[in-house]
């Protein structure tokens, strides 16, 4: 689990894609040698073989490590779904190792499972900040409203308009210097994480009543649906 929020920007220094799968290498301050590492955490940054890292939002494993860089491998439903399989060595990534549970949440809370791709289709610079378009696919629309979260290449983002298939994010400063997003192009393909707490909603809601309940037939929660289930008195 992650909080979307950026802790370095990584430069793949190479990708091999090999079929169904692919070896993905990343250079990043993340990986500090002994001398640099905080005391208690060892070499590394204290990343060891198998913890979780959000790469551009994609939740990957590390295989290994060395000095000053992490190795993954990405699997097939990870090129399915994300940017990933489209990278070549020198582009930059977002990273951020797994959350600490009883830390705090200054984002929200991300999974690093990709639902789909965005399209930046506008970018506006505003006062100091920027606020960026993206073009959702239609599948996900159920699962954004207007100032709800949203995670665009592992950032932590609210929705400020919803018009559409169309969302628009503010981003301020900081998060415009900490992060790839101002410097996105236009047309560029962005990893999309929904809010998973809508997630579950969208689908408790899809869910048949129980049989023999007294909804007319409806689906999803409804009145009858509660007060046969002793959330309402009649």
């Amino acid at each position: 689990m992650f909080t979307g929020i950026i802790e370095d920007i990584g430069r793949v220094t190479g990708i091999e894609v090999s079929g169904a799968s692919a070896k993905l290498v990343v250079a990043t301050r993340l990986a500090t040698g002994a001398s640099h590492a905080p005391p208690g955490l060892g070499p590394y940054g204290g990343i060891r073989l198998g913890d979780s890292i959000a790469v551009s939002g994609a939740c990957l494993t590390v295989t290994r490590h060395e000095v000053g860089a992490l190795s993954f491998d990405v699997s097939r439903e990870s090129l399915l779904r994300t940017a990933l399989g489209a990278l070549t060595a020198g582009a930059k990534v977002h990273l951020e190792r797994a959350m600490v549970l009883g830390g705090r949440l200054d984002g929200h809370l991300v999974q690093g499972h990709i639902d789909g791709l965005a399209r930046l289709v506008a970018k506006d610079r505003v006062g100091p900040g920027w606020e960026l378009a993206y073009e959702l696919p239609e599948a996900l629309l159920p699962f954004v409203v207007e100032k709800g979260s949203i995670a665009l290449d592992g950032v932590s983002l609210t929705i400020a308009k919803l018009v559409g298939a169309r969302i628009t994010v503010a981003v301020v400063p900081l998060t415009g210097q900490a992060t790839l997003l101002a410097d996105t192009p236009l047309g560029a393909a962005v990893n999309v994480e929904t809010d998973i707490l809508g997630k579950y909603v969208h689908r408790l809601l899809g869910f048949a009543a129980p049989p023999g309940a007294h909804h007319d037939g409806a689906r999803g929660v409804t009145l009858g649906l509660l007060a046969d289930n002793g959330f309402l008195t009649r």
